[in-house]
């Protein structure tokens, strides 16, 4: 019998259809719980990384800009900053970048590249599951429904009645299904890409790092020629 209501609706719903909303609910809090913390994550690493790219543009010495990305543990690009110099031995504590010893622009970035794979790697975390909610949530609400409808036809089998009475109430139980899978399915879709864009500006911001430490590297090189020389 048909019920009117949210709880009657469920009431009245068959034990397919309730597992399959029971999964597409699970699911939703799931995406929804990552959508927040995911959100929470790109805005602190973007403001630090607005902070450090302020400080980065203004820098004339690397040896400021370690010692700020050493304290900006929240911003990729900071990370990417610290780890090349670190690596490679440049700036403070390190080797002195005389005309014998400038580094190697190929050897940086490749170094740069390795460590922005890894920051990139912790930002994507938890993306893949977005994904794939947004891509079988859809199909699964479906299976609910083709469930439902097969049980109605089966009630108006058994009853040997095909009015609408008869058929709206199991078509419309069946219905909740889809509707509850494409309400899992969108905002998870939405934030993914949402995401994915804003990796983009990341990495993008993390060329600008790989760029800038190149130039004042050649300048700090530069400058320790002429005094060499003078």
């Amino acid at each position: 019998m048909f019920q009117s209501g949210p709880m009657g609706l469920l009431g009245s719903l068959g034990m397919v259809s309730k597992v399959v909303l029971f999964l597409l609910f699970l699911l939703s809090v799931l995406s929804w719980a990552v959508i927040l913390l995911k959100w929470n994550m790109f805005r602190s690493a973007d403001a630090e990384d607005h902070r450090f790219m302020a400080v980065l543009s203004k820098a004339k010495d690397v040896d400021e800009v370690a010692r700020h990305a050493y304290r900006s543990a929240g911003s990729p690009c900071a990370k990417i900053f610290h780890g090349v110099v670190e690596r490679l031995g440049v700036g403070q504590g390190g080797q002195e970048l005389g005309s014998a010893s400038v580094v190697d622009r190929q050897v940086m970035e490749r170094t740069a590249q390795h460590l922005a794979q890894g920051q990139l790697a912790q930002l994507e975390s938890y993306l893949p599951f977005l994904a794939t909610t947004g891509n079988i949530s859809p199909f699964v609400g479906l299976l609910g429904t083709v469930m439902g409808i097969i049980d109605s036809f089966r009630e108006i089998g058994s009853q040997g009645t095909a009015s609408i009475a008869a058929v709206a109430p199991g078509v419309s139980e069946a219905l909740v299904a889809t509707a509850a899978g494409l309400f899992a399915a969108i905002p998870a879709v939405i934030a993914y890409n949402y995401f994915l864009s804003r990796i983009r500006r990341t990495a993008f911001r993390m060329d600008t790092v790989t760029v800038e430490l190149f130039v004042l590297l050649s300048s700090k090189s530069k400058l320790g020629s002429g005094g060499a020389k003078g």
